[in-house]
């Protein structure tokens, strides 16, 4: 029987952000282990990827929603990469219950690859990266 080859991310020293003062909430909210989402103050409306101006209405105003009951959307499974041959990473976009329309991209580690369904329940978790930040990853729920 052979070993099954869990799920990754690349090496989080080669993990390199970039920010802006629209973006900057989220990642300073990482680096403390929360998952944050905009939301307009004015319409309601989550402005994922964060952005300056609400689309909807324009306004600036916002609120940093904490992000719950995330669910895999979409996902992939790619084994190898070159300067990875034996690693396998499963980028997924991820759903969340208390808003709907936030879809995240980020890799579900520690996870079987082809236990990996559409629907399946996944927890955030945090790794530290280059320069001090921490990139939000996913593992399976019910692992």
């Amino acid at each position: 029987m052979s070993e099954t080859t869990l799920s990754t991310t690349r090496p989080p020293g080669e993990i390199w952000i970039t920010m802006e003062s629209a973006t900057e909430p989220f990642w300073e909210a990482a680096k403390h282990d929360r998952l944050v989402a905009p939301r307009c103050k004015a319409c309601g409306l989550f402005r994922f990827p964060p952005t300056p101006f609400c689309p909807n209405d324009q306004s600036q105003e916002v609120d940093w929603v904490d992000l719950e009951g995330g669910q895999i959307f979409s996902f992939s499974i790619v084994r190898g990469l070159p300067d990875q041959p034996d690693d396998v990473l499963v980028p997924a976009v991820v759903e969340f219950a208390n808003a709907p329309t936030v879809h995240l991209v980020s890799n579900v580690v520690d996870a079987d690859p082809d236990a990996i369904e559409i629907g399946q329940a996944v927890d955030v978790d945090f790794i530290p990266i280059a320069d001090g930040w921490k990139l939000p990853v996913f593992r399976l729920a019910d692992a």
